[in-house]
């Protein structure tokens, strides 16, 4: 006769496991090879076009356009208050640039939301804490937010989070679609030069 504890019955009505089997592999993990973030690094132009801007009372407001090409590194970074991994990653945003520009690079990050609905980023930002995005650039549904994508090589511009790297001479180097994990961060570093 045979104990429960000695057979166990596998889920589709196969026959008894052995305990051999059911331990776990004592062989070494391998280490992830490191994430591909750059989907697209054709060198492209700067997008034109106005931007509208949107604060929480009591923010500092933003300068009236981004200044790509100014001999900086520009990070855009695209998002709405309606994308959760957009809201997740913001924290990790600022984190990467403090880090970056403690390493000498000079860089700085435009966040643009692509909110359809102004009500709906408003909140968001009057919701943000001191240290959270309480500014933001704004492109509105339309022809300027679409010449905006369009210039950047985004196709889906409803698929948030996406990041466009800018090199200091204004040139697109890398196009993140998804979004940016911890993890990231040394992709980051060997895009824009950083020390490591």
């Amino acid at each position: 006769m045979t104990g429960r504890s000695n057979a166990v019955t596998a889920p589709n009505g196969g026959g008894a496991t052995s305990p051999a089997s059911a331990a776990p592999s004592t062989k070494p993990a391998t280490p992830a090879a490191p994430r591909k973030l750059c989907a697209d690094t054709t060198a492209r132009p700067a997008p034109k076009g106005a931007l509208k801007t949107a604060a929480a009372p009591g923010a500092a407001a933003l300068p009236a356009n981004i200044s790509f090409g100014v001999g900086k590194w520009v990070w855009v970074n695209l998002w709405a208050a309606w994308c959760g991994p957009c809201k997740e990653e913001m924290p990790r945003l600022q984190n990467f640039q403090s880090r970056l520009r403690n390493a000498g690079v000079m860089i700085d990050l435009a966040f643009v939301s692509l909110d359809d609905d102004e009500r709906q980023l408003a909140r968001f930002l009057e919701a943000q804490g001191q240290a959270g995005v309480r500014a933001s650039y704004w492109l509105p549904e339309g022809g300027g937010r679409d010449s905006w994508t369009a210039a950047l090589g985004v196709k889906d511009a409803g698929n948030l989070p996406v990041h466009a790297l800018f090199a200091p001479s204004g040139q697109l180097a890398c196009l993140i679609q998804g979004a940016v994990e911890d993890g990231d961060y040394q992709a980051i570093v060997d895009i824009v030069g950083g020390k490591k």
